[in-house]
């Protein structure tokens, strides 16, 4: 949550013009904001360096401001990532992490994006990119408001079947880990997996381990 009372003392402070105002307004409604977004409104980006001196502004990256009074969370990186990344959808390890699923503790934040979509590249937000075609991409997408951000993650049965349809890259233990926890705790249906395991086209894979864990 951001302090605004505190933002406040800092804008009287700084006797904070206008844009800058409206920079601050940007920060707390988005809670990451880019140069980019400052175009769309008029504003000379220069103006966050300007924030940044005066104590206002954090750079959390390249290209990345937050308010100095943010409280970042647990998930500040998934928000950072589809902040960077245009159409992004957290996905495999990062939806399973943010389900509290598994032990898989990732260094990269996982995203999929559209079949022809454009992959950003990012030294501030460290990302693993997998390309999705239609239907797959856009099934089973729940929208998380995560610091005043909204971020598409996809739901845990999507996540469950799409760890199967990329077990080459995640590991097919990670797969049947996820599955077998999801089950055991009730997380979702076996009929919700078995649908998004259709679309993704493993349902013959998954089947076996589903049969195995109804045993």
């Amino acid at each position: 949550m951001i302090k605004t009372a505190n933002i406040g003392n800092i804008v009287r402070l700084f006797e904070i013009g206008g844009d800058m105002q409206q920079i601050i307004t940007l920060a707390q409604e988005r809670g990451i904001i880019r140069p980019r977004d400052l175009y769309a409104l008029g504003i000379n980006p220069t103006n966050l360096r300007r924030l940044v001196k005066s104590g206002v502004l954090t750079k959390a990256g390249r290209g990345l401001y937050t308010l100095t009074d943010f409280d970042v969370t647990e998930h500040h990186s998934l928000v950072a990532a589809v902040r960077v990344q245009s159409n992004a959808v957290v996905c495999l390890l990062s939806a399973l992490s943010f389900y509290g699923l598994g032990t898989q503790l990732p260094h990269q934040v996982w995203v999929s994006v559209p079949y022809g979509g454009r992959v950003s590249n990012s030294d501030a937000v460290p990302m693993r990119v997998v390309v999705l075609r239609a239907p797959a991409y856009a099934v089973g997408i729940e929208v998380h408001q995560l610091e005043g951000v909204s971020v598409p993650i996809y739901s845990l049965a999507k996540t469950v079947a799409d760890c199967f349809k990329f077990r080459n890259k995640i590991g097919l233990d990670v797969a049947i880990e996820a599955l077998r926890e999801a089950l055991r705790d009730r997380r979702c249906s076996r009929e919700d997996i078995r649908q998004y395991a259709r679309i993704d086209r493993v349902e013959k894979i998954i089947r076996p381990y589903m049969e195995a864990l109804s045993a």
